[in-house]
């Protein structure tokens, strides 16, 4: 089974995955004896997402096989659906996908055998952070009904942001965006930060991708943390019960102080932990159905 975009499940089946992420996280043990071979292709440079992936793999006691994109055929002009048919034909049963490419897996599905599990498409999706993201939520809070959530910086170009947004206000969630203007996109319910800080749940951060889009960021470095970063003042500022969270990586000083990172309101780094559970659960589904 092929898991490309949260778009593709109904909130059952958003909260079925979650619930046997959480089963994985509460010592349930599945174990395919070696048998079962999931290949790591990221065509963009990852640290958690891939490595949760070949993490949650070797919880389940399959085999991994990752993929070096810089050592590969591409260079000599291969094409994303021929990288993939390869592992498909060598017959691995799943293959963990990251691409530059929005909705790469377009030209992909109906061609496999192998499940494909998005790992983050372009500016498109990012199916696995999202669900993490909600496992989080979800062992904080008990619920996700009537919660409030800030998503704050560069929502235009954030794959983070566009899953959170629609799966979140389907189940329930008011959600909320703020940054700078030059990031802001319509159609969002766009707040100042300081307005909403002390009335949200949540308050999650965006990394400032310098490798994407600097040249479109009209402030410094050092304007944006002034404006929208977050730092111990406006962490005063937020509920008492409310929590910090960040996909990763993040910038120090930049999106989030350097105190706020591990503060204890922050979940920054119980999000990864729990990235790995999700991710055994998303393997586990598409190898079984």
């Amino acid at each position: 089974m092929n898991i490309l975009s949260l778009d593709d499940f109904s909130v059952e089946e958003v909260n079925e995955i979650l619930d046997s992420a959480n089963e994985f996280a509460n010592g349930k043990e599945v174990d395919y004896k070696g048998k079962k071979v999931v290949a790591n292709l990221f065509f963009e440079p990852s640290t958690r997402t891939h490595y949760s992936f070949e993490k949650a793999a070797l919880n389940l006691n399959c085999k991994t096989m990752n993929f070096d994109e810089s050592n590969s055929s591409t260079k000599k002009g291969e094409t994303l659906y021929d990288t993939v048919k390869v592992f498909d034909m060598l017959g691995v049963d799943a293959v963990v996908i990251r691409h530059t490419q929005n909705a790469y897996y377009n030209e992909l599905v109906g061609k496999l055998k192998a499940p494909i599990l998005n790992a983050g498409d372009g500016t498109g999706n990012h199916p696995s952070q999202s669900l993490l993201d909600l496992l989080t939520i979800k062992r904080e809070f008990g619920k996700f009904e009537g919660l409030k959530v800030v998503i704050v910086g560069d929502i235009k170009h954030s794959r983070v942001a566009h899953s959170n947004i629609k799966i979140m206000e389907r189940l329930g969630m008011t959600v909320y965006t703020s940054g700078p203007e030059e990031y802001k996109e319509e159609g969002f319910n766009y707040v100042e930060l300081d307005k909403i800080i002390s009335e949200v749940d949540i308050v999650m951060l965006l990394r400032v991708q310098h490798e994407r889009h600097e040249s479109l960021m009209k402030l410094s470095l050092e304007e944006y943390h002034k404006n929208y970063g977050l730092n111990m003042e406006r962490v005063n500022k937020m509920r008492e019960k409310a929590i910090i969270m960040h996909p990763a990586p993040f910038n120090r000083g930049v999106e989030i102080a350097d105190d706020v990172v591990e503060c204890k309101k922050s979940r920054i780094f119980e999000q990864m932990r729990n990235g790995v559970f999700v991710r055994m659960a998303m393997i586990y589904k598409a190898i079984e159905e």
